[in-house]
């Protein structure tokens, strides 16, 4: 393999490895030791590909960012006018949980604390743009009738904080032998329908 390739290659390595950890484990669990340990390669030849663990964290999130960007865009391309709300909004949420093995809303924001100022801008672009945004235009559909008085970027916001118990074994929604697929849809009913009646 000549050096271009050999450098090409480890280079997608880093970033796989790297989404891996930080995508499970959260930025500030992450060291950029384990990261190389994992591609088999030293800390300083990882700091000859990357200068940092923040432009490391920034590079998996935008990717993982357009990867949800585009899936949730077609969710809502292909979502006629009368769909079933519940069906409609677990498609979406089925592209948030085929892609974060841990809750996106604390993987991104629990690493602001740790960031530069000038990346925590960026990390908070590509959370309005590939996150936020898109799912703000799922709710501009129609498909999903709101309240009067909630905005749809509100809608958005509340629904991606609302995920939480999809991402953990601690608690979660529905029988304890439900699929991943029948949780989401008890909590999107949740999330959708509240737990109250109103009298």
């Amino acid at each position: 393999m000549k050096r271009e390739e050999q450098l090409t290659h480890t280079h997608a390595a880093i970033l796989a490895a790297a989404r891996e950890q930080f995508l499970a484990q959260g930025y500030q669990a992450t060291s950029t030791r384990d990261i190389a340990k994992q591609v088999g390669i030293t800390q300083p030849a990882l700091y000859h590909h990357f200068s940092d663990k923040e432009v490391i964290f920034l590079e998996v999130i935008k990717t993982v960012g357009e990867e949800i960007q585009t899936g949730i865009t077609d969710v809502v391309a292909q979502t006629p006018a009368d769909a079933d709300p519940v069906e409609a909004l677990t498609a979406v949420t089925e592209v948030l949980t085929k892609a974060h093995p841990r809750d996106v809303f604390t993987v991104i924001h629990g690493s602001f604390k740790f960031l530069k100022p000038e990346n925590k801008r960026q990390l908070g672009m590509v959370f309005m743009q590939d996150y936020l945004m898109p799912l703000t235009s799922f709710f501009e559909t129609g498909v999903v009738s709101l309240q009067d008085g909630v905005k749809t970027q509100d809608a958005a916001a509340f629904y991606l904080t609302s995920l939480s118990p999809l991402f953990n074994t601690f608690h979660h929604v529905g029988p304890k032998d439900a699929s991943q697929h029948e949780q989401t849809l008890a909590l999107v009913r949740l999330i959708l329908f509240g737990v109250a009646v109103k009298k």
